[in-house]
This record gives C-alpha cells, structure tokens and sequence, in this order.
C-alpha cells in the first residue's frame, strides 16, 4: 500500500527517495510524487502511474536539494490523479505524505474551509497539510505545529512533514501505521519500511505508537505520545536478511512461519483504528460498494479457498447476509445463479491464479454487483481487474506451502466481514471487541509458535505414518482442511479434514490405532460437541492429538495427548490454531526428509489450468 521516505543529508537527496520508493512498489499503488526543499523552496513532482514515470518527469525537470520526501499512494480518499497524489502542500510553505486513513477528516475540512484554507484534493491527507499550516502561522515552529495537529486526528497515520522556511529538519510522526528512522553518518532518514532505506543505512529506529520526531542531518529527537522526550533503541539490520535470504532459518517455510507476528501486524496496521475497522483501507469506493453489498461470493483454490471457508462463517454470524464459497476451478464452468447486489471477492496470493482470474471475468460477465481481490501482489492482473483491492501485506512468501499468506489472508477476511457487519445491523461493541483483540493478535500468534519444541516431539510420532485425519467444529473445520493440506502437501503422508460431526457418517471406520487423529479446540460454543465426538475416536483406539483452549477440559491421558495453546477471543481462533497445525508439518517433512520448500509436483503460483 502506501510507501514514505523521507531524508535530510549533506548530498543531494532526489536519488535517494526516488530509490527508496522503487524498493516499497512491492506493496502495491498507484502515484508517486517527491517534495525537495530548494533554494527558491519547496519544488514538487507528482505523477499517476509507475515511479518509473516519477523518475522520467525528473528526469525531465530535475529539482535539487537535501532535504525532502516523497510517497507512493494506493488511493483511499478520491480516484488515482496528479491532484490527489502525495505530497500535499499548504500555501506553499508545508509539504506532507501520509499513509494511513484520518476517519475525521470532514469536520476537520468544514473547518478549514472556514478558516479560509481551499482544498485541490478529494483526500482525507489534505486535511492534515492544512492544519499543520494553520498551527504553523499560529505558533511559528515546525514541531510545535506538527505536535499540536496530529493530536486532533482520529484514525491511523504516519505523516512526514517539512517547511519552506524551516531549512533542515523533517518532522514525522506515527500512530496505527508503520514508520521507521533511519540513521546515517551526517544524515538521517524516514520510511514507512525500512527496506526503502537499506541501500543508505543498516542503522534503524522503530517508532512506538503516538511518537513525534524530530529529523535532522546529524540528530533525531523523539516524544513520546505524553509528550516526554525518550530515547528508542536502534536496532541494525544485517544486510543480506530479507525475503529472499532464509537468514538463520533452515528452510523458506520455517522462516515464513516464524514471520507471522511481524506480517500480522504488517497486514493490521492502517486498517484497524481504537475501536473500528477503517474501511477506506479497502480502496476509495470502499464505503459505496459495501453500503450496496447483500450477498458475498468468494472464489479461491486450495489454501485461499479454506480461508475463504471460515470467512462465510465469519460473514454470516456477524452480518447476517449469504456468503457463498467457491472452488474457482468449478465456479468457471457451472451455471451460476447470481443474488442481487452481490460482492465478489477473490483470494489468491500471487495475483494470477489461473482458475480465480477466470472465476472473476466470469462474475463480471454474469452480474456480480462488484468485486474485491484479496491478493498479496499489488502490480497482478486480480489487482487491476477488480474494483477493490486490499493487499495482504505479507512480503515475498518463497516455500511453495502458504503459511504467512494464509493468516494474513484471513485477517483481511475478517476486516471484511466486520465492515459488513456495520451495516447490517451488527452491535458496535461486538465491533470495537473485536478490534481489541485484533491488536493483541500478534502476540497471541508469538505465543503459539513458543509450542514449537513441544510440536517437534510430536512430530516423530508421524514419522512412519501414512494417513491422518484433522478434525474441527464451525470456523475451525476449515482450519482442520488447512492442515490436512500442509502435512499431504510437504510431508507426502495422505491427510483428510472432516467436520468432527462427520465422523459417524463415514471417517470413522478408517479409524484405528494406526491412523493419528488430529483435532483443534478452542472453547467455543461447539466445544462440547466436539468433546462427544472425540470420544468416539477414543472408543475405536485411535491415537487422539488434541489442540486445545486451557479452560477446554482436555487432559493427557495414554491415548490422548494435549497442546494447550493461548486463551484467545473467539473470532480469532483460526489464526492462532493454525500455527501448531504448519508447524506440525513442518517439523514431520523435515524428519521425513522431503524438500520442504518445493514439495514434488507443485507450484507456488499455479498460472496455467
């Protein structure tokens, strides 16, 4: 999504942006601009379309300077444009990029345009540019200026801001979004990421919440959201450890597992504010698409597609309209009755998914209402062909099983589903209650992998395995088929999801002292339900691996052992209960010896049909 950077240096500093937003196009946008601090002053460049173009119209028309900063924009407020690119500028002495969604922004621009300050953009970014100038004509300081306005914004933001006739510092400052400091020898940085910065320092400081800093060449000061001035440590990025390097890790996919946190928050930060969901974060005609949408469809394959699964759950319990899940594959070639005002959503990571693209051109044909792609590439062909698109923030996912991809994905979902649910009726608080965990997700997720040991052990009990069978209730059914997926797909042991009140009606009679049983329990409604239908699995001699809630009631016993995992909000429990699922498959390739990263006769991005 968006994409900062911001530098004050003794060398000239258009090069340097121009780099650092080439390195965040990964995230996905759809302009760019830069403001550079000159000797006549501020000078700005803003282009639609690719950095390249930015690059050219430079090239074109150079400005020169050493302080400036510049932004990618995937719009949120107002349709992609020269005038609605960043940044934005007030009466041509304060210049500004933010990332992040201002859920004030109308009373704050009611009263600016009362003050007399006339608005050029459709954004809600404007509004901050403006105020900031407001207090900057008041108070005749920068920071002061910068301090007193971010303290009248609700929502999430990560603002980068500079003067005209303030030679020398960057004022930046975060809350609900990503911004990071980066500190050279005789200049210093800003960036939404700090890999826009890595070709000019291995140096970084990682704001907190609500922090205000002060950039300068050769100082950074920093305040605290109660306005204390505090030191925050600087951490040093080894060069060589990103997506594309497994570091200290043996394989991509433990790396990508252990990513998870990180990625969780990635994918959170910007979208979620205190208490609510902030829905221009799925795109600028977010709020009129949602307000018209009666019926979901969502269309995904293999991992994508389980996602997609407990999604419905999610949607149906908390907004109460239809949600259909389909098999892309299947969808394209059926005849497909259309509920009217439906949204059509698409899950795939890479973009190109062969049979998911050609589900959406097909929903297009047949008159689907309007479509979303959840989607982990921002240049990919679902991206451009859908009318909404939210990027799932989870960098480059190189082993061949999903993991990161996957949680990320179902946190978009559920995002999704607590919009819907705003306007059908849903109760805020149950909003606002959701939310709340959701910022406690990536520490409950941190917690799951600390069974990582336990896991392992448990894993050699696989070893010489050649079926299992995952059990699940409601919303953790699909988890059930996700990890039945990740131990066939890398492993090779032959592994099937069922709905655990399936188990009667046929699973059952494969169950014997030979074949693993594997259940997930979190305490929920069907936790009793579920309790009845594992003891059947008891009563046929299965081996019974349970991962459970601590208030579930499962103990270990000689033919039942027991995971307990984190105590988690409801909603929630998908995401963390997968963890120990992909480690458990993780852990049984490894011991097999199979290739973990690119298991036989799959693909990451399955392009062709």
């Amino acid at each position: 999504m968006c994409g900062i950077v911001g530098a004050v240096a003794d060398r000239e500093v258009s090069g340097i942006l121009l780099a650092g937003l080439q390195r965040l196009e990964y995230r996905g946008y759809d302009s760019a601009g830069i403001a550079v601090q000159t000797a006549d002053g501020i000078a700005v460049r803003k282009t639609v379309g690719k950095v390249s173009e930015l690059c050219d119209s430079l090239g074109a028309d150079p400005v020169a300077g050493r302080l400036g900063i510049a932004h990618t924009r995937w719009a949120t407020h107002g349709a992609p444009s020269v005038l609605n690119a960043h940044p934005h500028v007030s009466n041509d002495r304060i210049a500004l990029a933010h990332n992040g969604i201002i859920e004030n922004f109308e009373a704050l621009r009611d009263e600016l345009k009362a003050a007399g300050y006339a608005f050029v953009s459709e954004t809600d970014s404007e509004v901050i540019v403006h105020l900031v100038d407001r207090y900057y004509e008041e108070l005749g300081d920068l920071l002061e200026a910068v301090r007193r306005a971010v303290k009248r914004l609700d929502g999430a933001y990560a603002i980068g801001v500079m003067a005209k006739d303030d030679p020398g510092r960057i004022i930046a400052a975060r809350m609900g979004s990503p911004l990071v400091v980066g500190k050279g020898i005789g200049e210093n940085f800003i960036a939404s990421d700090a890999l826009a910065l890595r070709p000019v320092t291995d140096r970084f400081i990682y704001l907190e919440e609500g922090d205000l800093v002060e950039v300068r060449k050769t100082s950074v000061a920093i305040w605290n959201v109660e306005d204390e001035s505090v030191i925050r440590s600087t951490v040093r990025v080894v060069a060589g450890e990103d997506d594309v390097d497994r570091g200290n890790y043996r394989h991509f996919m433990q790396k990508e597992i252990h990513q998870q946190p990180k990625v969780l928050m990635d994918t959170l930060e910007g979208r979620i504010g205190r208490t609510r969901v902030l829905e221009q974060a799925f795109g600028a005609s977010a709020p009129e698409i949602l307000d018209g949408t009666r019926a979901v469809t969502i269309a995904a394959c293999g991992t994508s597609y389980y996602a997609g699964l407990v999604a419905k759950y999610w949607i149906e319990e908390l907004a109460g309209v239809p949600c259909h899940v389909e098999i892309a594959s299947e969808f394209r070639y059926r005849k497909v009755a259309v509920i009217p005002d439906s949204l059509f959503v698409t899950l795939t990571q890479s973009g190109e998914t062969a049979d998911t693209l050609a589900a959406l051109r097909v929903a297009k044909k047949i008159g689907y209402r309007h479509s979303l792609t959840i989607c982990n590439v921002g240049t990919s062909t679902t991206v451009r062909e859908s009318d909404l698109a939210l990027m799932l923030q989870a960098g480059t996912e190189v082993g061949v099983a999903s993991t990161k991809a996957f949680t990320a994905m179902l946190a978009d979902l559920l995002l999704l589903a607590l919009l819907i649910g705003r306007r059908h009726g849903m109760d805020p608080e149950k909003e606002a209650q959701a939310v709340a965990a959701l910022h406690k997700l990536s520490d409950a997720v941190d917690q799951a992998l600390a069974l990582d040991e336990q896991v392992l052990k448990l894993a050699e009990r696989f070893v010489e395995k050649h079926h299992a069978l995952f059990l699940g209730r409601g919303p953790m059914y699909p988890i059930a088929l996700e990890g039945a997926l990740k131990l066939k797909e890398i492993s090779y042991i032959h592994a099937e999801g069922y709905p655990a009140g399936e188990l009667k009606h046929g699973p059952l009679a494969l169950v014997d002292d030979d074949m693993p049983v594997i259940a997930v329990a979190p305490n929920d409604d069907l936790l009793e339900k579920l309790q009845s239908n594992l003891q059947e699995v008891r009563a046929r001699g299965g081996e019974l691996y349970v991962f459970a809630d601590p208030a579930s009631g499962f103990r270990d016993e000689d033919d039942v052992t027991v995971i307990t995992l984190p105590e988690v909000e409801k909603l929630l429990a998908p995401i963390v209960y997968v963890i120990p699922l992909q480690l458990l498959a993780y852990h049984v390739a490894v011991l097999k010896g199979t290739d973990v990263d690119q298991p036989r006769n799959l693909a990451k991005s399955v392009t062709v049909e």
